[in-house]
């Protein structure tokens, strides 16, 4: 199942087996601005469900990111640490934040879908 879900926070995930896959969504992008700087979790860290797991940092302002699940820290994206204007060009696929091994799969669950997080997105920018 490769389905993609959203937080309220504008991460989306997509779980892949048991390694979920997060990023910041190009709504978050949008509001964020041209983005400069990001900090990410450390591999092997243990993050909490909507736990601080790392931070993006725009001409505009900083940002925390979120972790949508519980899980372990596998693999980080070290090409958006490098160069992160990627995230704005491409947030929802190649500018990846970090992956997990998720703890528990319901977690998902409090999630919504793409037609769920759309309707999220538009009314809390009005």
């Amino acid at each position: 199942m490769n389905e993609i879900k959203y937080s309220k926070e504008h991460e989306w995930i997509k779980l892949e087996g048991e390694t979920a896959t997060i990023g910041i969504t190009k709504h978050a992008t949008e509001m964020l601005g041209d983005i400069v700087f990001v900090e990410l979790p450390e591999k092997g860290t243990s993050v909490v469900k909507d736990g601080n797991a790392g931070v993006v940092e725009s001409t505009k302002a900083a940002s925390d990111v979120y972790t949508p699940v519980s899980g372990e820290v596998v693999e980080c994206n070290q090409s958006i640490v490098d160069d992160p204007s990627k995230i704005n060009s491409d947030p929802e696929n190649e500018a990846w934040f970090f992956k997990l091994k998720i703890k528990n799969k319901a977690e998902m669950d409090s999630l919504m879908n793409k037609e769920e997080y759309d309707k999220f997105a538009k009314e809390s920018s009005n």
